[in-house]
């Protein structure tokens, strides 16, 4: 199928570039300590720049196929008005990156710049302003979905995707889990432009997991996770599937919970040992706090990581099963 060509070029634009950006990083002392080993060692940053590009070369792609060879039907005007949110966010992320950890934009910039972003989709009116809420039934917002769930929806997504980050693969397999179930949800319903984009950003973040992987040689920062979480919300609103995309994201909200109990103090990070595993900070205030208490500091870095993985697998089994129970039956396309 034609559709998979963009997962193809996200991959291999990735491959093709990663290396040669990471030694760049490296000489030009874009550098930052892994603070979840032992030793510290310093690892490139900035990778989200090289993650953008490779889903911006996935998703010209598919405008190509789409264009001149006719290959599968999209909604253009939504793409590219999702593109465009998305690389606004993404802009941000490397602003905040630039500047530096701590130092960079403050948490009411976090949320005023997303809604901003959400411009472009909610000048060209994007989605369907009937939505079905547990509890409500379908509720229609008319202009106010554009005016307040459009950009409700990015800056939230956007930014709860940055709470739960800081370990080798966590931000870039966790983006895979969930965008692969929303793309799923996607293709099944039909919502092809959506599913386009979940399909070039799965490319994108494979690719870069192999650098990011432990031990990580590059990090994806605020520019990778911001442009993950928005690219979770635009898919969720032009494939008209809103509620799929607050189930996946479950797992950051309960972060931003707790999180917020401590003040937004709280970090995700242990403190690595010798013989290389976590301890769990004594103040806790994350959810890998949480995971490594119950490991009792028998756990790693990368086995957290792994466990979190599971819960998230989970977590998106769960919405696509709501999906298949409740709308599936009426919407699934024949095949």
């Amino acid at each position: 199928m034609l559709e998979f060509v963009p997962f193809i070029v996200g991959v291999a634009a990735i491959l093709f570039i990663m290396p040669n950006y990471i030694k760049t990083m490296r000489k030009q002392k874009f550098v930052g300590k892994d603070l979840n080993k032992y030793s510290k060692p310093q690892v490139a940053e900035l990778g989200g720049v090289i993650v953008f590009l490779g889903f911006s070369f996935a998703v010209f792609a598919a405008i190509f196929l789409a264009t001149y060879l006719n290959a599968f039907s999209i909604e253009l005007g939504l793409l590219l008005g999702g593109f465009s949110t998305i690389a606004m966010i993404a802009f941000i992320g490397l602003i905040d990156d630039i500047i530096g950890w701590k130092k960079g934009i403050r948490q009411w910039q976090h949320a005023l710049f997303p809604i901003l972003a959400a411009l472009p989709l909610m000048a060209i009116s994007a989605g369907n302003t009937s939505m079905t809420l547990p509890f409500f039934g379908a509720i229609n917002f008319g202009i106010f979905y554009s005016l307040i769930i459009i950009p409700i929806g990015i800056t939230g997504a956007s930014n709860a995707f940055n709470m739960l980050a800081g370990y080798n693969g966590l931000e870039a397999g966790q983006g895979i889990i969930l965008t692969s179930t929303l793309t799923i949800i996607a293709f099944l319903s039909g919502h092809t432009t959506a599913m386009i984009l979940g399909i070039a950003m799965i490319g994108a973040l494979i690719g870069f997991l192999k650098f990011n992987w432990f031990p990580a040689k590059i990090f994806g920062g605020d520019a990778l996770t911001l442009m993950v979480g928005a690219n979770i919300a635009v898919m969720s609103i032009i494939g008209n599937m809103e509620t799929f995309g607050v189930i996946v994201l479950a797992l950051f909200f309960v972060e931003l919970f707790i999180k917020t109990k401590h003040r937004m103090q709280s970090e995700c990070y242990g403190i690595p040992q010798k013989n290389g595993t976590l301890k769990a900070n004594p103040k806790g205030g994350s959810i890998t706090q949480f995971i490594l208490n119950l490991g009792k500091g028998k756990y790693t870095e990368k086995g957290v990581v792994v466990r979190i993985f599971l819960i998230q697998i989970v977590i998106c089994a769960v919405a696509f099963t709501i999906f298949y129970l409740n709308f599936a039956k009426v919407i699934l396309i024949p095949w």
